[in-house]
């Protein structure tokens, strides 16, 4: 029996996939189909497939044509499933040819022609009408916003917005955004969704009149400073039908939501500590040192570490108590611990004060170790008592990580869709709860 294989995403199935699996059958009596996961394609920087692994797998099923269907999850993998499964002929489509011939050591490699006229991207530009985003604020991010929106299909960023008119006009014309405007309404009218970067004291109106201009919202973290607020945005969002994101990329990121996967299967046993820190030394006059903008190391640096705790051990943790040392009103170093009934956590926060910037978890079989900068997560190791048992996982990070976040907040709206599972509503508004706890000031002491 002749066995062949042959790898694909398989999104939006099309004439020309239908034929490039009749023609893999053809050469052989026994045809295994490898569809790519989501993370997968995610990692290698896919950000645009439509269907899920899920659907994906069924449409190939329904072609009749595969034998057996395998999930291609990493690198590296089609040498192992060709050994694994005694493949006698790989078949891709020509438009890959030269690049798999490292596997003729194996098998046979056969490149198969293509269907002319038809590709899923065609069929996904042919389908997608563009979202225009406009962006509110034209600090750093939002310039690199801008950059990483390009990767992203679906979406364009159209206008932007600043209510000193001078500086909306700097900003169009650097980064090629056809529309300026300092009047807010006038800058809603032609958008179907704003970024917002601006300010965070600004956030909360912001989001308020976008969703009541019946605009969808990615809002940069900390999306707000008190859990009230929060909460009453998204029932407006939910109200309105509306998707109300907040840009936690690490949250979205391919690595990340693998490493979740990985813990809350049981591979370390039963998480009982979560330890996440993050610093960043910064000085003179600017908005993070500035007590009047909300600056300081809790409302600028916490979101990501908190993310990484109420992802991991949930929302209703038990205790909360914060130490810090003051600098101008500013916090300049946070150390927070979050007990739960059955585990703690910390996190370590500096704009003054430099820390490793790592993420262990600890469990009962095992921990995880993500190095610094454990939010720009792209490795991470499983470790054991007995070493030999160790495993370590390469992610690719995409860009400034931007993309991810823009990725979700385009596949919620198109798909409609008003929560994400990445980042719910109520993990972001617990976010929100713990932080507006810390600038309340009654769980935290002074540091001398």
């Amino acid at each position: 029996m002749i066995k062949v294989i042959t790898y694909g995403t398989y999104d939006l199935l099309h004439e020309g996939h239908i034929n490039l699996l009749r023609r893999a059958k053809e050469l052989g009596d026994y045809l295994i189909v490898g569809v790519t996961s989501d993370s997968f394609d995610r990692g290698r920087g896919k950000l645009n497939v439509r269907n899920n692994v899920l659907e994906r797998v069924d449409a190939v099923k329904a072609t009749g044509y595969a034998d057996e269907i395998i999930i291609e999850d990493y690198v590296g993998q089609k040498i192992d499933d060709i050994q694994k499964f005694g493949i006698d002929i790989f078949a891709i489509g020509s438009d890959w040819k030269g690049k798999f011939e490292y596997l003729n050591e194996y098998c046979k490699v056969v490149y198969l022609p293509r269907t002319e006229g038809i590709s899923s991207t065609m069929l996904r530009a042919k389908t997608t009408t563009d979202i225009n985003i406009g962006i509110i604020g034209t600090g750093r991010i939002a310039g690199r916003f801008i950059s990483e929106s390009k990767y992203v299909s679906g979406v364009e960023v159209t206008s932007v917005y600043n209510p000193k008119l001078s500086e909306a006009n700097v900003f169009s014309e650097k980064f090629a955004v056809k529309g300026r405007y300092d009047d807010i309404d006038s800058f809603l009218e032609k958008v179907d969704a704003v970024y917002i970067a601006s300010p965070h004291l600004t956030h909360y109106g912001y989001i308020k009149q976008a969703l009541l201009f019946g605009k969808h919202v990615l809002c940069e973290i900390p999306m707000v400073l008190r859990g009230d607020e929060a909460k009453e945005l998204y029932e407006l969002a939910r109200k309105k039908n509306l998707v109300l994101l907040e840009a936690s990329k690490t949250a979205f990121s391919p690595a990340w939501n693998h490493l979740q996967v990985l813990v809350k299967s049981g591979v370390i046993g039963d998480v009982i500590d979560v330890k996440a820190s993050l610093s960043k030394l910064v000085s003179g006059d600017v908005r993070e040192l500035d007590a009047n903008q909300a600056g300081g190391s809790m409302t600028e640096l916490s979101s990501f570490p908190l993310m990484s705790i109420v992802k991991l051990l949930g929302m209703d943790y038990a205790e909360l108590n914060f130490h810090s040392k003051i600098v101008n009103g500013v916090d300049v170093f946070t150390r927070g611990v979050i007990n739960y009934d059955n585990a703690t956590s910390s996190i370590t926060l500096g704009l003054g004060v430099k820390t490793e910037g790592n993420l262990v978890i600890s469990g009962t079989k095992g921990y995880v170790l993500v190095p610094s900068p454990w939010w720009l997560t792209n490795y991470f190791e499983v470790r054991y008592e007995d070493q030999n048992l160790n495993q370590k996982y390469f992610y690719a990070w995409q860009g400034e990580g931007l993309r991810y976040e823009i990725q979700e907040f385009a596949s919620m709206i198109v798909q409609g869709r008003i929560s994400s599972y990445k980042l719910s509503w109520i993990e972001s508004v617990t976010i929100a709860g713990i932080i507006e706890e810390y600038i309340k000031g009654d769980r935290t002491k002074i540091l001398k």
